[in-house]
């Protein structure tokens, strides 16, 4: 693994962590800020779970996730869902900002940049190979691979059935 991978992972992951541990810490005002979207989700759900509880579930979520980019364990998987939940929680959180002052505003729009930053970060993991095939790429091989042997398999069967003819008219 290329150095850069080993340091930019965690590197990467740390916001995430930070900030899953701190929605986990203070998980009434997460479950407040992100109420627009938890509500309906839990409303939704066959198992009744608070919002609180959705709240928590995905600080926790992000955490793990982020631990496990850090790691370099299951790295893409761990960084879909990083971007998924960064992005969630950036669109509610640019929402309810508060706008009313210069101040206020700037914040904002730093805040929205940043975590569009991050997302893209974790864009760019998800679907870093670390320098092997990906799935698409090995998908195109077999596929060739399937092409191209069955083609043999077919001129083979074609010569086995000719001779057979042969042997059968004489001719």
């Amino acid at each position: 693994m290329s150095i850069v991978r080993v340091l930019a992972r965690p590197m990467l992951a740390s916001s995430f962590i930070f900030a899953g541990l701190d929605r986990l810490r203070h998980a009434d005002s997460t479950a407040a800020q992100l109420a627009p979207v938890l509500r309906p989700l839990s409303a939704a759900l066959p198992v009744n779970a608070s919002e609180k509880t959705l709240a928590r579930v995905l600080a926790g979520t992000q955490v793990g996730a982020g631990v496990l980019l850090a790691t370099g364990k299951f790295t893409r998987p761990a960084a879909v869902v990083l971007a998924l939940t960064a992005g969630l929680t950036t669109a509610v959180e640019y929402r309810s900002s508060d706008t009313t002052t210069k101040e206020n505003r700037a914040h904002r729009r730093n805040q929205l940049t940043k975590n569009i930053g991050l997302i893209g970060g974790a864009l760019l993991a998800s679907v870093d190979t670390a320098g092997r095939p990906g799935l698409a790429w090995r998908t195109e091989k077999l596929i060739a691979s399937g092409k191209k042997t069955a083609a043999t398999q077919l001129k083979n069967a074609d010569k086995s059935v000719r001779s057979l003819a042969h042997d059968v008219t004489g001719h």
